[in-house]
């Protein structure tokens, strides 16, 4: 039988737990959303969550002590670390303090756990575990990229990081050379002029992009053009984090068949039983040329024949 853990907010705190029936208390566990540069960005209920929960899974301690130390808050749950290096060992521990009844906030460098960073291997194993999984919403890049491009955002890919290796990047690019939708890619600043040469050559130089450089922060900048335009200048060498907004693939015009194709189709459609009046007007509606265009390749091809 399922049953539900009711969960109340009190005024400015972090929600409270309400025992299962059977007295047995089970956890939440919290993805919490951390700056992608200004702190001034932290979310309200950032610090709130900080100082409340149990246990705190951070990606590096370190930088959580210096977001801790800006907010002014002190967390009163044991803090462990939970980056990609430990994530399959440590998960296992986490989900155990949530079904023992424990909040678990889990936070990264920046951004939202679990977009290119550690926490999806958590959240699959507390939902496994029929564990209460919610979120603290906070910055994002992708989405701070996509709305400073000035590239369409109505429907979008974010694909992440790309492979290191140039084979393997030139693959995966060519995977999504005709998709229509906007893309999104992170890249280290060191890797950047190769990645922006690779798109150019399998998304044509003209094809527009931007690159989104240290978002939020102090030197903030979002350079804008074609991807032969951009890989130049990144050649230069740039640094700090990038977001790379590319814009989606254009649509094509329409099909240009030429008459033995035309024929060809039209034979097919009568060989499966239409008529060659029907298979010819099917055809002309199919490759956007008119129905005299189809029927004089038909009748040439007809003649030629004898």
């Amino acid at each position: 039988m399922a049953v539900c853990v009711r969960i109340l907010r009190p005024l400015g705190g972090v929600p409270t737990r309400r025992p299962w029936e059977d007295g047995s208390v089970i956890g939440t566990l919290v993805l919490a959303g951390t700056p992608i540069g200004d702190i001034a960005d932290a979310p309200p209920r950032l610090a709130e969550e900080l100082a409340g929960a149990d246990v705190v899974a951070a990606e590096d301690t370190r930088r959580l002590r210096r977001l801790t130390q800006a907010l002014g808050v002190t967390p009163k749950g044991r803090v462990v670390s939970y980056f990609e290096g430990n994530e399959s060992a440590r998960t296992p521990e986490l989900v155990e303090e949530l079904v023992g009844g424990a909040r678990v906030l889990l936070v990264t460098d920046a951004g939202m756990p679990s977009v290119s960073d550690p926490g999806y291997r958590l959240v699959a194993a507390a939902v496994d575990r029929d564990v209460r999984v919610t979120a603290v919403p906070g910055p994002s890049a992708v989405l701070t990229a996509l709305a400073l491009s000035g590239l369409p955002v109505d429907r979008f890919c974010f694909e992440g990081f790309l492979p290191r290796k140039a084979g393997e990047r030139l693959g995966r690019l060519r995977e999504v050379a005709e998709e229509r939708r906007t893309l999104v890619y992170f890249e280290a600043p060191h890797r950047l002029d190769d990645t922006l040469s690779a798109m150019a050559e399998v998304f044509g130089a003209e094809r527009r992009a931007a690159v989104c450089r240290e978002l939020t922060k102090t030197y903030e900048e979002v350079r804008r053009g074609g991807l032969g335009e951009l890989a130049a200048w990144a050649a230069e060498g740039v640094r700090g984090e990038i977001t790379v907004v590319v814009e989606g693939a254009p649509e094509k015009g329409p099909e240009e068949v030429g008459p033995e194709e035309l024929v060809r189709r039209v034979r097919v459609r009568e060989e499966a039983g239409e008529r060659r009046k029907e298979a010819i007007a099917a055809v002309a509606v199919e490759a956007g040329v008119p129905k005299r265009v189809v029927f004089d390749a038909v009748v040439a091809a007809k003649n030629a024949a004898g």
